[in-house]
């Protein structure tokens, strides 16, 4: 057995060092017909056990130089080249297809401009609008609503009535909707 070995590692490295066609026949004759059949068990298809012995045996022809006997035997290189190109096969095969239809491959739609514009003009109104409330008024609305923090946390971070909190709110949205509604009649 380890002569065996030996004469399979010597041959590889023929076919490193010179591309020893005779030597790659000899490797090829020995391992082809255990690799396919390793293939076969892996796969159950013949047709695609013969490609990947096929492939693996090209593999090893292409690189051999990179064999060392220090790390292996050549037989524990061969299946190794095998296994990983079966395992390269089955994720190719699992891939799914690509769909151009997928959503997340399609580009979200252009806003129209005169959209897009109005958009705008309503944000600027609103920030214009927010500028005008009283700061005692404007910070819990930023807070409660930008930061999401509920209006019990806010009466005791500002060590005020529940009710004051709630009351001020109240009166900032009734500002900002009547300066809303104010300019959208200015704008018709």
């Amino acid at each position: 057995m380890k002569a065996e070995t030996e004469d399979m590692s010597s041959m590889l490295a023929a076919v490193a060092r010179e591309r020893d066609v005779e030597a790659f026949e000899t490797l090829f004759r020995h391992y082809g017909p255990r690799v396919k059949a390793y293939m076969a068990r892996q796969a159950r298809d013949q047709q695609a056990a013969e490609e990947l012995m096929q492939e693996t045996m090209m593999v090893v022809w292409n690189k051999a130089a990179l064999f060392d006997p220090a790390r292996g035997n050549v037989s524990a290189w061969i299946f190794t080249i095998a296994r990983n190109l079966r395992v390269s096969a089955y994720r190719k095969q699992n891939r799914p297809e690509f769909d151009p239809n997928d959503p997340a491959f399609v580009p979200d739609e252009v806003m129209p401009a005169d959209q897009d514009l109005e958009n705008r003009q309503d944000a600027e109104r609103l920030h214009k609008a927010m500028g005008q409330l009283p700061q005692e008024q404007l910070e819990l609305l930023q807070r409660s609503f930008f930061h999401e923090i509920p209006h019990s946390a806010l009466a005791k971070e500002f060590n005020l009535p529940l009710g004051t909190v709630k009351s001020r709110i109240r009166m900032a949205f009734a500002k900002l909707r009547a300066a809303l509604e104010d300019r959208s009649e200015e704008d018709r």
